[in-house]
């Protein structure tokens, strides 16, 4: 599958970039169900969302979700749904309905199986599965994506929506979407920055050798399409 590949100079031009993307791709549709992404870029496009896109987005055709989660409170600074809420939720008019959370305070594997069920009755399906309109990932610098971890490349092939993952090097538990459901959705966008990043996004993009022992090359939709927004320094590496 060919990635379609957008480079600007830094972190917040990829953000204004994605945040125009978004209020262009909004105008085209009804009701969307959004994955969101934790992460540097993602909070710069909360920022911007919420300050120049207020008016013009209606927000109440939104439903949001995340990709993954901490298993922290809600009001713990790890927290993704509490990055969300601060940067943009509270600032903006949406139906509390249209919001929909991890509860990372409860017990992980119930919360996992809680989750699925939401995304089950809200989410509408194909193929028998869940189909987000827009899933927003991030990439780690060891090739994560989502809470899916090299060590854990099962959560690639589960037949779940949800599972329960363990960051490997501070033991911290997550609730994340499994592969087959980011694989499922009508619209993927990465939102890659950093030259930490650059030399994975060189192997990934460019196929080279190992290239799959990254999650996040996993990721290639077989129903919509991929967008890589990249910074410059990223990108740095690309031919």
């Amino acid at each position: 599958m060919q990635s379609d590949l957008r480079i600007y100079k830094d972190n917040p031009a990829v953000a204004a970039a994605f945040a125009k993307y978004l209020n262009d791709w909004l105008k085209q549709r009804g009701v969307v169900h959004i994955a969101l992404s934790g992460g540097s870029t993602p909070k710069l496009l909360f920022e911007l969302l919420a300050e120049e896109y207020m008016h013009e987005i209606r927000w109440e055709q939104i439903h949001f979700y995340w990709g993954d989660e901490r298993c922290v409170a809600p009001s713990d600074e790890q927290s993704n749904y509490k990055t969300t809420h601060d940067l943009l939720l509270s600032k903006i008019i949406i139906p509390e309905g249209n919001i929909h959370r991890v509860q990372g305070e409860n017990d992980p594997g119930a919360e996992a199986e809680r989750y699925s069920n939401i995304i089950i009755n809200t989410v509408p399906a194909t193929a028998g599965r869940p189909m987000f309109d827009l899933i927003i990932l991030g990439m780690g610098s060891d090739g994560h994506t989502a809470s899916i971890f090299p060590d854990q490349m099962a959560l690639l092939r589960s037949d779940k929506i949800c599972e329960v993952a363990t960051h490997p090097e501070s033991g911290q538990i997550r609730v994340s979407l499994t592969g087959r459901i980011l694989n499922n959705a009508l619209q993927t966008v990465f939102l890659v920055t950093g030259s930490s990043k650059s030399a994975i996004v060189k192997t990934i993009l460019g196929q080279e050798e190992g290239y799959l022992k990254y999650p996040a090359a996993h990721i290639q939709p077989k129903h919509g399409g991929l967008i890589w927004f990249l910074d410059e320094a990223a990108a740095s590496e690309l031919q």
